[in-house]
């Protein structure tokens, strides 16, 4: 068994090498929904598709891509919510890979909020 001291020293210098995803005032910040709803809805796949798109397009700097638990709105998983600085968080309901992937090249890029994907579009047609 490790010493507290020796215990402390690893977790010092591990949470050096987790901070990955440190985020930033100044960063858009993509959650995806990852609780056992949204992972059996298909949002594994999902957060795929957009943390790796992020990281092929060197866009770490500007965009943070994390996971959550349970959003609460399980009849719209997959979820991915954008929040980004200064602006209303959005919420995409009912995602894909594909879906993510047009979110981020139309709204994390291109400025354009998807509007047919939003909760709000959801909640309207029902």
């Amino acid at each position: 068994m490790k010493s507290l001291e020796e215990l402390r020293a690893i977790r010092a210098k591990m949470q050096g090498k987790v901070g990955v995803r440190a985020e930033n005032e100044n960063q858009i910040r993509v959650v995806v929904g990852m609780a056992t709803c949204g992972i059996a809805s298909g949002a594994r796949p999902v957060l795929t598709a957009l943390s790796d798109a992020v990281q092929e397009q060197n866009l770490s700097e500007k965009i943070c891509v994390t996971q959550t638990g349970c959003i609460g709105l399980c009849q719209y998983e997959p979820i991915v919510e954008v929040m980004e600085p200064g602006k209303d968080k959005v919420t995409y309901v009912k995602m894909t890979p594909e879906k993510a992937l047009e979110v981020l090249r139309l709204h994390l890029l291109g400025g354009q909020v998807v509007a047919k994907y939003t909760l709000s579009a959801a909640q309207n047609s029902l």
